[in-house]
């Protein structure tokens, strides 16, 4: 991956954590979603909001990619607990929100050491196998595409 479409992936990922936390907000609202994962969600949201985690939110950028890691982790559980309706229901942004948090959890895990992402993944158990099932997902906004490669060969 070149460091200019890295930069551009980790940006997108960045710019995409305030919505994903609206979205933890506005589900821990909704009484379809069971009290445990509302629970986890607000743990998703302190999480982020606190600057002092695995890794601090003083470091610019990098500082965010575990947060965003661990919100996309959440609403994954989340989605295989309850009915995606619900979580498309509460999302305001563009997209499909399942795919975006699906690219969201792959992004920000190839940026972080595999030592945090075992933490991380420790905190909010995924079923077996569905990050390595997301990766069929295409590649939805949040992953940007240098502009050369309109037309290029991969």
């Amino acid at each position: 991956m070149s460091a200019l479409l890295a930069r551009r992936r980790l940006k997108n990922l960045l710019l995409f954590i305030p919505n994903m936390l609206l979205l933890c907000a506005r589900l821990m609202t909704d009484s379809r979603v069971p009290t445990t994962e509302r629970a986890l969600l607000a743990g998703a949201i302190v999480y982020a909001i606190i600057p002092f985690d695995l890794i601090p939110d003083m470091i610019p950028f990098v500082g965010q990619v575990d947060d965003a890691y661990l919100i996309a982790l959440t609403l994954l559980r989340l989605l295989e607990r309850t009915d995606p309706k619900v979580v498309r229901e509460h999302w305001s942004g563009g997209g499909d929100v399942v795919e975006l948090i699906g690219a969201a959890a792959l992004v920000a895990g190839k940026f972080l050491p595999q030592r945090i992402r075992r933490v991380l993944t420790a905190r909010v158990e995924v079923a077996p196998g569905k990050l390595e099932d997301l990766k069929s997902i295409p590649k939805p906004l949040l992953v940007a595409r240098p502009e050369n490669a309109v037309g290029s060969r991969h």
